[in-house]
């Protein structure tokens, strides 16, 4: 039909080859085109548009409930419905992996591990060379009145996804290569703003973004303080090295996860809150943190072992 856009007719026959219901494909395909009025209910821009998506809120909730039941837990194999956080999550990424998943220069096609993203839906990479990269205004601070500058700081990874909002979005999205994709999520974190790789069910259940999240703007972590389990660890854990840190409070400032408070002339980390991302490390000055595996947060999402 000559009347649909090129991207939308691509992504339809993808979704279809996928096994994606009509429900799904609808699901996604309102996803990429409204995607500012979608995510943007979490703002505080515009409240009255809230009003306005309640039945799409109502027909996702009975399809992925957003709050884990007993019968229903996030990540839960026997689970008669999967959760809201089962179909759209995001893994939080240190700067250096993040960078290398942006720069990766060869064919990818693998179904994560249940041990990295610990969820029952949404766990594949499927990346092609040459990769699209599309720069995208971040609907979570489109949606705040008062947002983190700059907004152009989401990166859409690969096809259909890149091409649809490119082409469903001409005055909020730009084509990019890598080393500007770099350049962005080394400003961002410098800012505090951690690198997540967000997967969803009905963007063909794969990885289709970098977002760079900060607390007070990130839909998703808000989301993750109201009990929905959206973000999972980087699978790794900061530490202190006591003897080099001078309690300057530059590492807490950053911290989007309250993780870091200080005790005796020293920072310490609250392990339980720690999501690894590593901003922390990269803000110090005086390398008194690191980050060290941690098996009992989850693996990491190691780019060299796709």
């Amino acid at each position: 039909m000559p009347f649909i856009k090129k991207s939308t007719r691509n992504y339809y026959r993808m979704a279809r080859e996928q096994g994606l219901s009509l429900f799904d494909w609808l699901h996604g395909y309102f996803y990429g085109r409204f995607a500012y009025q979608y995510i943007g209910m979490a703002g505080d821009k515009k409240a009255w548009w809230r009003y306005l998506m309640a039945p799409l809120v109502l027909l996702i909730d009975r399809h992925s409930p957003f709050n884990p039941s007993k019968t229903n837990r996030t990540g839960d194999p026997d689970q008669k419905k999967p959760t809201f956080a089962d179909t759209y999550h995001g893994k939080a990424m240190p700067l250096a992996e993040a960078t290398k998943l942006v720069r990766l220069n060869r064919p990818v096609n693998t179904a994560v591990s249940e041990h990295v993203l610990p969820y029952t839906r949404a766990r594949e990479i499927v990346l092609r060379n040459p990769e699209k990269i599309v720069l995208l205004d971040c609907p979570c601070r489109a949606g705040m009145e008062n947002p983190c500058t700059p907004t152009d700081v989401c990166l859409l990874i690969g096809e259909p996804f890149g091409s649809f909002m490119l082409e469903h979005h001409p005055d909020k999205t730009r084509e990019i290569d890598a080393d500007e994709a770099v350049r962005i999520l080394k400003a961002e974190n410098a800012r505090g703003h951690v690198a997540h790789a967000f997967f969803k069910d009905v963007m063909l259940g794969r990885f289709y973004a970098i977002c760079n999240c900060c607390s007070c703007c990130c839909g998703a972590m808000k989301a993750q303080r109201m009990g929905v389990q959206k973000l999972c660890s980087s699978g790794y854990l900061a530490e202190v090295d006591e003897e080099l840190c001078v309690a300057c409070g530059e590492c807490a400032g950053k911290c989007q996860f309250k993780a870091i408070g200080f005790r005796n002339g020293t920072a310490f980390i609250r392990s339980k809150r720690c999501m690894g991302c590593g901003v922390c490390v990269e803000s110090c000055a005086k390398d008194a943190l690191s980050l060290r595996l941690a098996p009992e947060k989850g693996e990491p999402l190691v780019v060299e072992d796709l």
